[in-house]
């Protein structure tokens, strides 16, 4: 006979548990532990349907607030209540309102079967074999052993590196780590065959800022031979209505309005991949500035047409 299978055996589930608690709280607001008890024996995460003992709920507390830098907080004069301390902050984007997010729709489609091929997402292949032990690792200051299979080379090749942070984008997931010379790389986690975490500890430098890392940046390519530049561009038509509500960048600015058109402002460095994304809105956006980055795209359209006439 198979044995059940125990929800504290796998550590994707542990750190789903944690993104349910953080998601339950905030959703109610204040709720005491005998409530949250009486959530978690309904859960679909509960495979043992086992009560949540208090000890555990008070580990998943440390380990929530180590993790991810939010605080789980008890108000004794309420009938001991559990909140989530400066729960206004979680609107704000970053990791914690992404938890919240794919784990609230998550929550939902386990617990509503029958919506399951009625919701439909992007596959991120990269996402569920090495996310969670590069977090654990992230967490505890681990080095880890990777083997990695870049585009340029023929075989993977074995090394070790110092993961600092981790980042989506367009359907990718990616580590900033220093690799063996010390050196920050970038490596998107479908490019990994395996990884292992060590026992070997490494010092996070402490002047190393994810947020300001990939500031000047548009998505993934950290690149200094490009300058952050005053970029302009023109989007005519309905398109300037799809960039005012989803900026490319979150420093656009919109600096001129017309009926036909509208002009808007960046600031940050014009790399290859903020070069495809223009590239990508064809004949709807025009560069207006600097003048090199136009030059270049009208360089590109040329060859683009080349390939197409042959």
């Amino acid at each position: 006979m198979k044995q059940k299978k125990s929800s504290k055996d796998t550590t994707s589930n542990l750190f789903n548990r944690y993104v349910w608690l953080v998601d339950m709280i905030y959703r109610k607001g204040k709720i005491t532990f005998e409530e949250i008890n009486e959530y978690w024996l309904r859960s679909q995460l509960n495979l043992d349907g086992e009560d949540l003992p208090l000890r555990t709920f008070h580990n998943h507390r440390k380990a929530i607030e180590q993790m991810f830098d939010i605080n789980i907080e008890c108000d004794k004069r309420d009938g001991y209540t559990y909140y989530i301390e400066n729960a206004d902050d979680m609107k704000r984007g970053g990791v914690r309102s992404w938890l919240l997010n794919t784990f609230a729709v998550n929550n939902l489609i386990n617990e509503s079967h029958k919506l399951k091929n009625r919701i439909l997402f992007e596959y991120i292949p990269s996402g569920r074999a090495y996310l969670t032990p590069l977090i654990e690792a992230m967490r505890d200051n681990l080095v880890v052993e990777i083997s990695y299979q870049s585009y340029w080379r023929d075989t993977p090749s074995t090394f070790e590196i110092e993961p600092l942070c981790v980042k989506v984008f367009k359907q990718r997931w990616y580590v900033v780590a220093h690799n063996p010379e010390k050196q920050k790389r970038i490596y998107a986690l479908d490019r990994i065959r395996q990884l292992r975490q060590t026992d070997q500890q490494f010092k996070y430098p402490p002047r190393f800022d994810p947020q300001d890392y990939f500031d000047g940046s548009f998505g993934i390519i950290v690149d200094e031979e490009y300058d952050i530049e005053q970029i302009r561009i023109k989007a005519y038509g309905n398109k300037s209505k799809y960039l005012r509500a989803l900026p490319l960048h979150h420093t656009q600015k919109e600096v001129e309005t017309t009926g036909e058109y509208a002009v808007f402002e960046y600031l940050l460095r014009p790399t290859y991949d903020f070069q495809q994304e223009l590239l990508s809105h064809k004949n709807e956006i025009e560069i207006l500035s600097p003048l090199w980055l136009r030059e270049e795209m009208i360089a590109d359209m040329k060859k683009m047409l080349e390939v197409y006439g042959k």
